[in-house]
């Protein structure tokens, strides 16, 4: 019994020390995730804690359960409509992308290390993907809003390219192993099934859960329950199948998550925090797992093969993948340096030491360094990367907060939250005349908090900075609704500044644009419009933030409607722009 008490009260206080850790995190600008790594290791044989874990069975198993978990999660909240602009290149990244990626880093691997060409290529297949859980947890608590090509070509292609490695690092342990075994055809069918079972059983229990949800009355907690053990038996099921049980997860979260119900929105909030307990869990006892006694053994190694990875071989990989469908130099230079690495390499590198692949030690020690620079170079340096490299947009005029007032299984009434800034065009007025303002659909004022006090909104009333203020109100009066209490001056000179100062209907006659600001467009344009001329020129999907250069000024889009469309665009003269970040 006392075991037992000792391991909770152990287990307790590690992810208690990774949690408060987080606020350290957010003020050095660390990952977070690299945190929870190093509270494992200062828990382990090698730090003050003096821990010795080397289980690496239990290692896998924890590591296996939280990546389902992360993934199934970040499934439910990945929007379906960002298919439209990412899915097909991130499909190329991570099929293309993993195998010239292992490819290059293999070759270099084995000259390094000075190994058998199939350890080299093992050590690069382990290292190749880029990380679900670091990528989802870095790129939505970096405060960048990063344009949503960008964005969705990194999630999409994290989510997805686990089957590729995984069977990278299953036909690289088997040349090793039995290498009369080994060949190309083995190797086309294990990656069919991976990746065809990975999608089958991804579609299906995604169906079935999302039908289960709607048809089933439980009470609120069993909701993520049931999602939360499906997933789990998702990704048993397709894994004992031999097919890959990640993707599957992955693939049904997005199924489940684009069906938005009441029984959706318990779901997504339990989810949450499950979700960070698998991350905090599973870096915690990878940090246990690991002695860094071991690591600086080979620190120059995995430095020499970090630095490779992230100039050189993933650079290389994502240029070719991205080539064909267009992206801008600043967009391909972003999606290269994001290639993070994370629990899943460590996992990987945990294969060859419970097959007892020779030198599985040493692949485990450069994987882990790997992964720990990766974390704090690349992971560190995502907001400073976007700026430089030009794929953030401003932010949002957005609410503070949001809810949702379920009054059916499929209705619901959104509510938003707004702080009233000074010399915004809330200030000083009355909660009526600011519904006025916005003529946004229906819009009702039902709460102002101030000091922590709801305050009656009697008809002299004014707010003041800092009020606090609900509304009732249709989605699509969110932003006119933020841009009232914002920092009008602040935000138009931002906007601007981005933007362009000067907005354009995008279905004005570019004939017309052009005569109005005097410059020459294409013969084959004069009939078309505004938005016709910069779909042509982009050629591919649109997203805010895209710009192409018409004559003397450069027109970015400003704003696309639900269907995809270019809703609004933003005039501008170009003034040191780079000619790279543009389109001709």
């Amino acid at each position: 019994m006392d075991t037992v008490n000792t391991l909770l009260l152990l287990a307790g206080l590690l992810l208690f020390i990774s949690v408060l850790s987080s606020t350290v995190s957010a003020r050095l600008g660390l990952p977070l995730l690299l945190l929870f790594l190093g509270v494992g290791m200062l828990a382990g044989e090698d730090g003050p804690g003096g821990i010795h874990f080397n289980d690496f069975q239990l290692a896998n198993l924890v590591a296996q359960v939280a990546l389902a978990v992360i993934l199934l999660d970040g499934g439910l909240r990945t929007d379906t409509r960002t298919f439209r602009v990412a899915l097909k290149p991130a499909a190329v990244l991570a099929t293309w992308g993993v195998i010239g990626s292992v490819a290059l880093l293999g070759l270099f691997a084995t000259w390094l290390l000075d190994v058998d060409w199939r350890l080299g290529l093992l050590l690069a297949a382990i290292v190749g993907s880029t990380d679900a859980a670091a990528v989802f947890a870095l790129l939505r608590n970096s405060g960048v809003r990063l344009n949503e090509r960008v964005k969705s070509t990194l999630e999409i292609e994290s989510g997805s390219n686990d089957p590729m490695a995984i069977l990278l690092v299953a036909v690289m342990i088997e040349a090793l192993l039995r290498p009369a075994q080994a060949g190309f055809l083995a190797f086309a069918v294990m990656l069919l099934k991976q990746a065809g079972l990975g999608v089958v059983f991804g579609l299906a229990g995604g169906k079935i859960l999302t039908r289960l949800l709607h048809r089933l009355n439980l009470a609120e907690g069993l909701y993520a329950l049931l999602i939360l053990s499906g997933g789990l038996l998702i990704v048993g099921l397709t894994s004992l199948l031999n097919g890959s049980g990640l993707l599957a997860v992955y693939i049904a979260g997005v199924i489940i998550g684009n069906r938005r119900t009441r029984a959706t929105e318990h779901v997504l909030r339990v989810m949450d925090g499950l979700a960070w307990l698998a991350q905090a869990g599973m870096f915690v006892v990878l940090g246990l797992l690991v002695t860094p006694s071991h690591l600086a053994g080979h620190g120059w190694e995995a430095l020499a093969m970090a630095l490779f990875l992230m100039l050189v071989a993933r650079p290389l990989a994502v240029m070719l993948g991205l080539w064909p469908f267009r992206y801008a130099a600043n967009e391909i230079a972003f999606v290269s340096w994001v290639g993070l690495r994370g629990a899943v390499p460590v996992v990987l590198a945990i294969v060859p030491v419970v097959m007892g692949v020779p030198d599985s030690q040493l692949l485990f020690d450069v994987a882990f360094s790997v992964v720990l620079l990766s974390l704090l170079v690349q992971g560190a340096t995502i907001p400073a990367a976007a700026r430089l490299l030009k794929v953030e947009l401003p932010p949002r005029d957005e609410p503070c907060d949001r809810r949702e007032v379920w009054v059916g299984k499929e209705a619901a009434l959104p509510m938003f939250e707004y702080r009233v800034c000074a010399g915004s065009a809330a200030a000083g007025r009355h909660p009526d005349e600011v519904v006025a303002d916005c003529a946004v659909g229906e819009v009702r004022c039902i709460a102002v908090v101030r000091r922590e006090r709801l305050l009656p909104q009697v008809d002299h009333f004014r707010l003041r900075e800092d009020d606090a203020v609900w509304f009732l109100a249709p989605q699509e009066a969110a932003e006119p609704l933020a841009r009232l209490f914002g920092n009008a001056r602040l935000d138009i000179a931002r906007t601007n500044r981005y933007f362009g100062e000067f907005a354009v209907s995008p279905e004005c006659l570019a004939s017309d644009l052009a005569s109005a600001y005097g410059f020459t467009l294409l013969e084959d344009e004069a009939g078309l419009s505004v938005a016709a001329v910069l779909q042509a020129r982009l050629g591919r999907p649109a997203v805010v933030g895209d710009r192409v250069q018409i004559g003397g000024f450069i027109c970015v889009v400003r704003e696309m409607n639900g269907e995809g469309e270019i809703a609004s665009v933003g005039l501008k003269c170009p003034v040191n722009e780079t000619s790279h970040f543009q389109h001709d």
